[in-house]
C-alpha cells in the first residue's frame, strides 16, 4: 500500500503551495527548467536542499548520493555515471551558473568510511562508493585517539574539497571555470543548529554565513 503520510502531503501540497503558486508550475511546464544553480547534496534526509535554501520549483538542479561525492572524470567507469551524468546535464544542456557542493555534520558515509564498518551487504556498496574520499582521509594524516568528534568533522570537511577537485578534472566544468561563466562552491550544514558554513575560496576554510 502507498504510504498514506506520502498521500496526505500530497494533499496539503496540492492544496497549499501548488495553489499558491499554480502560475509557476504551468510555466515552468510550457517553458522547460532553466535553473542557475546545482547542488551535489547528500541522501540523509535530514539535510534537504529545497528546505536548507528555501527553494522554489525550478530554481536548483539537485543531484544527491551517499555523502555527496563527484568522482573523477572517467568515463570508461560505467559504475558510478549517475553523478557525471546529472553533471553533463546541468553543464551542457541547462548551462547552470554555479555548482554547490554540500556536505553536512553527522554524515553516515563519512562515518562508515571513518570506522571501516562491516559490509551492509555483499556488494559492499557504500564501501566502495565511499573508497572514493581515501586521498581526503590522507591528506588529514593519522586518526588520533579520542578524536573521533573532530576527525570525523574534518574529514567532512576535506571531502567537500576532494569533490570540488574533482569537478575540476571534468574538462567541460574546468573550461567554463577558466572562461568565468561557471562558479564552484564548497558549503556545510550543521543538522543540529541549522547552521550553514560556505568555503572561502581563497583560505579554503569553511566560515559561517552572516546572520
Amino acid at each position: 500500500m502507498f504510504p498514506e503520510r506520502l498521500i496526505t502531503g500530497y494533499r496539503t501540497f496540492l492544496g497549499g503551495r501548488f495553489a499558491h503558486e499554480r502560475s509557476r508550475y504551468e510555466m515552468l511546464a510550457e517553458t522547460g527548467q532553466r535553473p542557475e544553480v546545482m547542488v551535489i547534496g547528500c541522501i540523509d534526509s535530514r539535510v534537504s536542499p529545497e528546505v536548507i535554501f528555501d527553494a522554489a520549483p525550478g530554481e536548483l538542479l539537485i543531484v544527491r548520493n551517499v555523502a555527496n561525492l563527484v568522482p573523477r572524470y572517467d568515463p570508461d567507469r560505467v559504475s558510478q555515471q549517475g553523478t557525471p551524468a546529472a553533471l553533463e546535464f546541468g553543464v551542457q544542456a541547462l548551462r547552470v551558473k554555479h555548482i554547490v557542493v554540500l556536505g553536512h555534520a553527522f554524515c553516515g558515509g563519512i562515518r562508515a568510511f571513518a570506522d571501516e564498518q562491516e559490509p551492509l551487504s555483499p556488494g559492499d556498496f557504500i564501501g566502495r562508493w565511499m573508497a572514493q574520499i581515501a586521498p581526503a582521509a590522507a591528506s588529514l594524516g593519522a586518526r588520533r585517539t579520542g578524536e573521533d568528534a573532530d576527525y570525523l568533522r574534518r574529514l567532512e570537511f576535506a571531502s567537500v574539497e576532494l569533490s570540488l577537485r574533482n569537478l575540476m578534472t571534468f574538462p567541460c566544468i574546468r573550461i567554463l571555470v577558466e572562461r568565468g561563466t561557471l562558479e564552484l562552491h564548497g558549503a556545510y550544514f550543521g543538522i543540529a543548529a541549522g547552521r550553514l558554513l560556505l568555503r572561502d575560496p581563497a583560505t579554503g576554510r569553511f566560515e559561517p554565513v552572516t546572520e
